[in-house]
């Protein structure tokens, strides 16, 4: 049997507002919900997301692709805890009789404040359990916004996020290797990462330079960057 799992957890300073950024207690991430974008208010209060796509692929169900685009617009909050995961498993299969599991998950979170504590787990897994050849891909990428005042996307910026995530959702269907498909998941995150800087650019006292951060973690098979 062979296993790999690297999950990555974010540790860094994320804006100069986000005050901590770590793991979640585990009662926390255990009770964390999603809340819904319409709950945002200017009223501060705290904001609690979890996004998880998992996907499985084995001799019995040779092909699971799975991906998930939220986005949480939580407006003026003093703490928020938002994690986000990506785990594919291939299991059984072999070179003559390959699987393909892919398991993605973009989540988009802004939060607004000056003094806002943040918790902020980004993981992605990729497991092949005596899997010879097999496609395994599993990749996190989470954006977190983090401006002075409350940031509500706009039509055109809600048009652009949701042509991305229909590009998205045809990549994890499509047959293209593994490697090719990193890249091109890469690019459309790229792609997210600019559509929140020019919604920035656009806030009132926004910096698109330091209040967007995307935190990505790629796992899988065959090996790569």
């Amino acid at each position: 049997m062979s296993s790999h799992r690297k999950p990555h957890a974010t540790t860094s300073p994320l804006t100069r507002r986000a005050v901590r950024i770590g793991l979640f207690a585990a009662g926390l991430a255990g009770a964390a919900t999603a809340v819904p974008a319409q709950a945002a208010t200017a009223a501060p209060h705290a904001a609690f997301a979890s996004d998880h796509v998992f996907s499985h692929a084995d001799r019995g169900h040779h092909t699971q692709t799975r991906d998930s685009f939220t986005v949480r617009q939580f407006g003026t909050v003093n703490a928020a805890a938002v994690r986000n995961q990506a785990n594919a498993v291939s299991a059984g299969c072999s070179a003559d009789d390959h699987c393909r599991s892919v398991a993605l998950s973009f989540q988009i979170v802004t939060i607004a404040g000056e003094h806002t504590h943040l918790n902020a787990v980004n993981l992605s897994d990729a497991a092949n359990k005596k899997c010879t050849g097999c496609q395994t891909l599993a990749g996190a990428y989470q954006f977190v916004v983090s401006t002075p005042t409350a940031l509500r996307f706009d039509k055109a910026t809600q048009d652009k996020l949701a042509d991305i995530h229909r590009r998205l959702d045809a990549l994890t269907r499509s047959t293209l290797p593994a490697a090719d498909l990193r890249t091109q998941v890469d690019g459309l995150a790229g792609e997210v990462t600019t559509v929140l800087h020019d919604a920035v650019a656009n806030a009132p006292k926004g910096d698109p330079k330091t209040d967007v951060t995307l935190h990505r973690h790629l796992d899988g098979w065959p090996q790569g960057r």
